[in-house]
Formats: structure tokens, sequence, C-alpha cells
């Protein structure tokens, strides 16, 4: 149950993709002056070394962040071009865990990108049930001095959210990503957002999903979009593959679902998704797909 740690995987392209969705939500849903709550059901440690033996031993940064960190210099063009503004704002929350000229060692999970984002009266509440990342991720959010902004919770996210909606101010951004190694977990998904959607149907929700040859994962953004449908919500999927899926192991693609999405999100992914299978593509099988509803 407990064998995925996510710092074999920080930074790869599926971290690319999330984090810059992340991001982007976040900038928008903290323009208002409201509290809003945020989420994290699999908040893993919160930091990862880069030069560490887990990513040091997969590799997978090389080919997600550090693509982007080199220099967009895409195809057939004899200039760096500027990235889209979505990547740019993604980068420069990095390149805060990340000061001096060391180099980018350090790579932020979401907890950490979050907390990064919110402002005083905003709020974090980050599940980890993994005891070793749990107590990982509680040891780094107490060096932020954060006080009662981060809650640090060993629960099983899918349950424990369930006391934190709807939240005080009626803003809520939840994120999930589980690592789906379980079959289970796609279930349990589906099983989450239909409750949270139940108990709070304002709240914007953010599903992070592989893309595998597995039945569960080609079949769990084909239920949220019925499921959102029916519930009469607006939506936003993102996909970002960057090779073919029999090209060697490892991950090829992954997705965003987004439920009640900022607006403004489509516009900033449609200039943001095509530079990532650019800079990341490591085939003619890289590639992008971006639809919404509502």
């Amino acid at each position: 149950m407990f064998s995925y740690r996510h710092a074999f995987h920080a930074g790869n392209h599926a971290d690319v993709l999330k984090h810059t969705v992340l991001v982007a939500a976040l900038q928008y849903l903290t323009e208002k002056d409201a509290a809003l709550t945020v989420i994290d059901t699999h908040a893993g440690a919160g930091l990862y070394r880069l030069d560490g033996d887990y990513a040091s031993t997969s590799g997978e940064a090389d080919q997600g962040v550090r693509r982007l960190l080199e220099g967009p210099l895409l195809p057939n063009q004899a200039a760096p071009s500027p990235l889209a503004p979505a990547l740019q704002a993604y980068l420069e929350v990095l390149r805060n865990f990340n000061p001096g000229k060391s180099g980018f060692t350090v790579y932020p999970g979401s907890p950490f990108i979050t907390q990064h984002l919110l402002r005083g009266h905003d709020r974090l509440k980050a599940f980890e049930l993994h005891p070793t990342d749990s107590r990982a991720l509680s040891g780094n959010i107490a060096q932020l001095e954060a006080g009662r902004q981060v809650a640090v919770l060993l629960e099983d996210g899918f349950e424990g959210v369930k006391k934190f909606l709807p939240p005080p101010q009626r803003r809520a951004l939840l994120l999930c990503d589980p690592s789906y190694e379980i079959k289970s977990d796609y279930g349990r998904v589906l099983d989450l957002i239909t409750d949270c959607l139940k108990r709070f149907a304002t709240g914007t929700y953010a599903v992070w999903y592989p893309i595998i040859p597995r039945p569960e994962a080609h079949d769990l953004p084909k239920r949220l979009k019925t499921l959102t449908n029916k519930a009469g919500k607006p939506w936003l999927h993102a996909t970002l593959t960057v090779k073919s899926g029999s090209a060697g192991g490892g991950l090829p693609a992954s997705g965003m679902f987004l439920i009640n999405p900022p607006y403004t999100l489509k516009a900033a992914l449609k200039e943001a998704l095509p530079q990532m299978v650019a800079l990341m593509g490591q085939d003619k099988g890289a590639g992008f797909t971006l639809d919404s509803a509502g």
C-alpha cells in the first residue's frame, strides 16, 4: 500500500502539468479578498531534492522541469521564444525555493507551492497517509513557521476532506492526485468528487490522473465529465503526452480534470500546452488535448 514514493518522480512532466495548473488556479482564486481553503488529498513529503538519490535514480526531472529551465529554444527557431505566462508563473514559484547560484536542486511539491501563494487568512489542509512522507511533510512545514495556516493530517485524504466541506468562507480548491497504484483509487476519486459536489457544489475541484493502458484510467475522465455534466457544472480537461505509450518505460502522459475551473485557465493552457509538448516531448507521439464545457 505504501510502495509509491513521489521523490522518484518529482519535477517530471506530470508535475509540470499539474503544478502549472495549480499555480494558475491559485493566482486566480486569491484575487478575491475572501479567505480560501485549499485541500490537498495526497500531499507527499512537500519538498524533494533533485540532486538526491531518489530523483537521480529516475532522472525524470531531466526530461521534465529542467527542459523548461534550460531555455525555451523551440524547434525551427533560431532564438529562444518567451515562455507562456502560465509557465513563467510556475517557474517563478519554483525559483523561490532555489535562491542564489547553487542551481536548481529543490523541487516544491503541491503543499509548498500552495502555501507560497496563499495569503495570511487562507488555510491549507494537507493529507498524507504514508507514515514516512507524513513525518517529512510535518518537519518541512514546521520550518515555514506558518502556524495555523497549514494543517498536516496523517489520515486518508479520500475520507478526511469531508470534515472541511463546506469551508467557513464558502471558497475552496481541492487537489486530488493519488498514485493510482491501487486500482480502487479510480473509483474512490469518483466517489470523492460525487460527495464533494453534494457537500459544496461551488468549490473548485482538480483531479490529476495518469494516462496508461488500463481501463480504469481510460474511463476516469469520461466518468468525471458525465458526473459534472449531470451536476450542471462547468469543467475543463487538459492532457499532456510526452511520448508514445510503447516507447520504453515510465509514464507517457497524464491529465488534469477541473470542475468549476477559473474562467481564465483555458486560455492560459491553450498557450502553455504547445510549449510543454515542444520542450518535453520525446518522440512523434507527443501532444496535448484541451477541451471544456459550461
